[in-house]
């Protein structure tokens, strides 16, 4: 008798998580109905004047000159990189800094230690000529 009862809550408290979902679906089901409905309506109500002028590539305010398939120099992304890389490594020093009366002499430590990573990490860019442009 105690498995049947033990069987039956199980079953319930299943299609219990089941029903509850029901909010969510159909919360996506609108948000999708939304926005194909905004996408469709913008493309009937919208202007159709294609001129040379709107199909024409534009960027920054200079006209584009050539072709865009043209290959560019691996250093402007190796920089970009390394930027990227340098940022994200300061926003690791933020959690440090709203925690470090808490953290005291061992969280000190980590994050000398994370600097000292990341400085020998730049001085062997230095040393590779990664930041030298000889272009």
């Amino acid at each position: 008798m105690n498995i049947f009862l033990l069987q039956a809550s199980s079953v319930s408290t299943v299609a219990d998580t089941a029903s509850s979902y029901l909010p969510i679906g159909i919360q996506f089901l609108f948000a999708a109905a939304f926005v194909v409905v905004v996408l469709g309506v913008t493309h009937m109500l919208g202007p159709k004047r294609k001129t040379n002028d709107k199909l024409s590539n534009f960027e920054s305010g200079i006209e584009s000159v050539g072709n865009a398939r043209q290959p560019m120099a691996v250093k402007y992304f190796l920089v970009a990189i390394l930027f990227v890389l340098f940022d994200v490594e300061v926003i690791f020093f933020y959690p440090y800094a709203i925690n470090f009366k808490k953290l005291g002499w061992d969280g000190f430590s980590a994050v000398l230690l994370f600097v000292a990573l990341f400085l020998v990490g730049f001085i062997y860019i230095i040393k590779k000529g990664a930041l030298t442009w000889e272009d």
